[in-house]
């Protein structure tokens, strides 16, 4: 059906004529705004009908279907006899699928015109098409009924035939009316029958049936919660297999997703019986998982993905939600369940089952509940029902009960170790922890040690430990005959070692004494002979070590130490992981440092107070040494292990420690290429999307090093490389330093001049205001930067149209720098200027009317020593004078033409500018303002 209407006013029937040649010439953009400024003239009823028609049309072509339904709906509104617009909405209706509405509107079109044959097929198809969709539906519902048959069938022998069933469950239930038609055909029910047959294969097929159903489905969430009820819950997390584990995970994470976008969405809707009632499904869920987390059938892979996912979904996304309401509950119904698990001591009879991770996991888990309480009256709260739970323990009589408060303190102090620091507090719990380090029981002396270590970490009471543990500790390690208890002994050393971080005059031992822990520790981590626990140890306690240079020193010498670090990266160990990163981050000076204020120094002298000294060893130089060693070593393929792992091992805060040493890695531009090829800039991607905000931002700021300095197509091949704009636009924000700001510009220069897709991709990500918003910045680098950025970012004709747009002074700002005395920065600007006028004639006339100093400028430019700046100040006067005749003749009756004449003249010495110039003269004698002769000047 044509696009093309008649009738009109003068004015809207024009701007209709020039909408119907866009669309004949399949230029719908075009033709839909020469629609809508026809359409904001007001003509007659009839006009506009004929314009939504064609609005509606041009929507169909552009795949568009929701409006083109609105625009034939509004035609037909006018006319509800316009077959023309019924027929239009028909199709936008079977696109989107509403079928029944489609075939009521193709009815109309056929009663109303009974003898066009088009439309008569049309409706012969639509009905066919429904039949279709009708028998389809059938179908799907014979086959859901046919997989079930076949993966509950007993008999059934054909493992490939029932394998082949449940992946095809499992696809289905991804989509949404796939995910509908298995639960309208009682499939709830027969996925709780496949759940109870026990076998894992089916197990694990319906767990991920069933989180295909309650993705982002409220009800269905509901359904299948009721359904499931407490006893298939904890049966599903007593399955002690690990696949099982994390099915349960996936489930358990979308149905609380479900249940929270619900319980969101009534609140906004302010429907308080519906709150009410999501609310209490979720609860019901944590309730049940809290009670789980103690009863002793549950398996450690099940225990361990509870935890993971109360550290998931509890706690606030952001601080700036005021709703901690969840945590709060979870607090005063499970705390004493959390800590249960936090305390518990592998080798007592009757204790929890639990992984090396669970006690890391509980660890994190508490620190997500403390950090997300909004004031000291919730935070009091908290510490009096540790202190309860720990002293109820503790005051038992018999031994286990003393051994669980002390490994629940061990767990408070590597979370919130504020809270831990408040339980070491209670009468006789430090006491304890020293008199059970001289035990004869290895298992309890294990507990205490560790104790003892994750005390010493902190500053409080590190001066107590040092006092009355270090002797202790000492005799441990010397005449201890089990590897086990005196590598914790050790770590203990080492932290107390470190305990003056990198201040070189706060050392606690003498002279050599840390240099001897870490040897013993480098030993330890290289022994084959050694368990993995003990290696994991002789990490942390390196990890500790290296806030001292000598030591860093050692140990990038020490390639297979090195070597042996990297192999333990590995691991699904939380701890371990993160001591790993720590040491490399120490070994790279990575850290946060704070530069010390001068005048504070002096002042600081004159009280005779403490003032912190850096060792001679982490000097740039050294840092540098010690990068070149760790690169040489495999410290990238390591770190890009880790990250492409995805491990849940893999904390935010690991990550942002990962992020930091990219960043020290990248900061030679000579070690880019080398982070590149061993998969660092792949790495770094995911680390800039997700993690803390400071890691985020460490790893953007090493995707814009590597974005400058290498081709961006070699370092994010294929569409990897649209992945680092998001990044690199973050960069761009004013809470940024000027540094990051400056290098996110840089970077995105680099990307905007290489593909169209890319700078549009920049756009998306609206970092143009912001690139516009550097222009104007005091620090001339990073408007230079900025400038830079929108020389390539205005080859998109998007972004050069807004400097046509009215009251803005975004072009005067180029005319200006381009007059500017900073040669890169006019460079910059008459480069953006150059690409501007040969995009849009129409810039050509407004650089007069935007400063009364643009033929000087100009002329400026041309008269240049610089032949960069010669030639773009040659091009821009060229599009002038090609632009516009007015604009020729102001330009010649100037001493332009002069200087013209003379640069075309330069073909041998400076051809790029010759060429334009010679062009410029041509234009001026076509236009009857010179002779010829004047063309190529003297």
């Amino acid at each position: 059906m044509a696009a093309s209407e008649e009738g009109g006013g003068a004015e809207a029937a024009a701007l209709r004529r020039d909408g119907n040649e866009h669309f004949q010439a399949g230029r719908y953009e075009e033709a839909l705004e020469a629609y809508a400024r026809a359409l904001s003239l007001h003509p007659p009823q009839a006009d506009r009908a004929a314009l939504h028609r064609n609005r509606a049309a041009c929507h169909l072509k552009r795949g568009d279907y929701a409006r083109a339904e609105q625009d034939a709906s509004k035609a037909i509104d006018v006319d509800p006899g316009d077959v023309k617009g019924l027929f239009r909405r028909s199709q936008a209706l079977q696109q989107l699928g509403r079928l029944d509405q489609a075939l009521s509107d193709l009815q109309r079109c056929v009663s109303l015109e009974p003898k066009n044959r088009a439309l008569q097929e049309a409706l012969r198809d639509l009905g066919s098409q429904m039949h279709e969709k009708v028998r389809a539906a059938a179908s799907t519902d014979s086959k859901v009924e046919q997989m079930f048959r076949v993966l509950l069938d007993p008999n059934e022998k054909d493992q490939d035939k029932k394998q082949k069933a449940a992946q095809n469950l499992i696809v289905l239930a991804r989509e949404e009316p796939g995910a509908e038609k298995i639960f309208q055909n009682d499939g709830v029910h027969l996925l709780l029958e496949l759940l109870d047959t026990e076998r894992l294969d089916m197990v694990l097929a319906a767990l991920r049936t069933l989180t295909g159903l309650c993705r982002g489905h409220r009800s269905r969430t509901v359904a299948v919660l009721t359904a499931l009820g407490p006893r298939r819950f904890f049966a599903v997390l007593e399955l002690e297999d690990e696949q099982i584990s994390l099915a349960t995970y996936s489930l358990l994470q979308v149905m609380f997703d479900s249940l929270k976008e619900g319980l969101q969405r009534e609140v906004r809707g302010k429907e308080e019986a519906l709150v009410s009632e999501t609310s209490k499904e979720l609860k019901l869920l944590l309730k049940q998982l809290l009670e789980a987390l103690t009863r002793e059938s549950i398996s450690p892979y099940g225990r361990d993905s509870i935890l993971n996912l109360l550290i998931a979904v509890v706690p606030r996304k952001s601080l700036q939600e005021p709703n901690n309401s969840l945590t709060l509950w979870v607090i005063d119904q499970g705390l004493k369940e959390i800590l249960a698990v936090g305390g518990t001591v592998a080798h007592v009879p009757g204790s929890l089952r639990v992984t090396e991770n669970s006690h890391m996991s509980t660890a994190v888990l508490l620190s997500k509940l403390y950090g997300d309480l909004k004031c000291d009256v919730e935070r009091e709260n908290f510490h009096l029902r540790c202190e309860n739970s720990i002293r109820g323990w503790f005051q038992s009589d018999e031994m286990p009960g003393k051994l669980q408060a002390i490994r629940a303190v061990s767990c408070l102090l590597q979370g919130p170790s504020e809270a831990g620091n408040r339980v070491l507090e209670l009468n006789g719990i430090m006491e304890s922890i020293l008199s059970l380090c001289a035990s004869s029981r290895e298992a309890d002396q294990l507990v205490a040690v560790e104790a003892l270590i994750h005390a010493a970490d902190k500053a409080k009471h590190a001066s107590f430990i040092t006092a009355n543990g270090v002797t202790l500790l000492k005799e441990i390690y010397k005449h201890s005959e089990r590897d086990s208890i005196r590598i914790r002994a050790l770590v203990g050393l080492c932290k107390l070692g470190s305990a003056g971080g990198t201040d070189f005059s706060m050392k606690q031992f003498a002279e050599g004494s840390t240099l001897k822990l870490a040897k013993q520790c480098r030993k330890w981590l290289c022994s084959k002979a050694m368990d993995v626990g003990t290696r994991f140890w002789a990490a942390e306690g390196l990890a500790y070590l290296t806030l001292d240079a000598d030591v860093k020193e050692e140990l990038v010498e020490d390639l297979a130490a090195l070597q042996a670090l990297f192999q333990l990266a590995r691991s699904e160990n939380r701890t371990v992981m993160f001591a790993v990163t720590s040491a490399v981050v120490n070994c790279t000076s990575s850290y946060d440092q704070e530069e010390l204020d001068p005048q504070m120094v002096e002042l600081a002298k004159y009280a005779k107070q403490h003032i912190p000294e850096k060792h001679p060893k982490d000097k740039p130089e050294f840092v540098r040494q010690r990068v070149r060693k760790l690169l040489a070593a495999g410290v990238v393929s390591a770190l890009s292990c880790m990250v492409k792992n995805e491990s849940p091992a893999l904390s935010a805060s690991c990550r942002e420690l990962v992020s930091r040493v990219f960043l020290a890695l990248v900061e030679d531009p000579e070690d880019r290429g080398v982070v590149v090829a061993h998969g660092g800039g792949k790495a770094l991607i995911p680390l800039a999307l997700d993690g803390t905000e400071v890691g985020q931002t460490r790893a953007a700021q090493a995707l814009a090093k590597i974005t400058i300095t290498t081709a961006p197509e070699m370092a994010f091949p294929g569409e990897r490389v649209y992945e680092v704009v998001r990044p690199l636009v973050g960069l761009l924000h004013l809470k940024r330093t000027g540094l990051e700001n400056f290098e996110g510009l840089m970077a995105l220069t680099n990307l905007a001049g290489t593909s169209e897709r890319l700078r549009q991709k920049i756009v998306k990500e609206k970092a143009v205001p912001m690139i516009e918003g550097y222009m104007f910045e005091e620090h001339e680098m990073i408007r230079l930067a900025a400038t830079e950025c929108m020389c390539n970012m205005a080859l998109s004709l998007e972004v050069a149209e807004l400097f046509l747009a009215e009251g803005s002074d975004r072009l005067k700002l180029l005319v200006l720098y381009s007059g500017e005395e900073d040669e890169r920065l006019q460079r910059a600007a008459a480069g953006t200027l150059a690409v501007l006028t040969s995009l849009l004639p129409p810039v050509c006339s407004r650089i007069p009317h935007v400063t009364a100093h643009w033929l000087e400028i100009l002329q400026a430019l041309l008269l240049s020593s610089s032949p960069e700046l010669q030639h773009r100040g040659v091009v821009v006067v060229r599009n002038m004078v090609v632009a516009e005749k007015e604009l020729a003749e102001q330009l010649m009756a100037s001493e332009t033409l002069e200087i013209l004449s003379v640069l075309a003249g330069l073909q041998k010495e400076k051809p790029q500018v010759a060429q334009p110039a010679q062009e410029c003269l041509a234009q001026a004698v076509a236009y009857g303002m010179i002779k010829p002769q004047t063309v190529g000047g003297e």
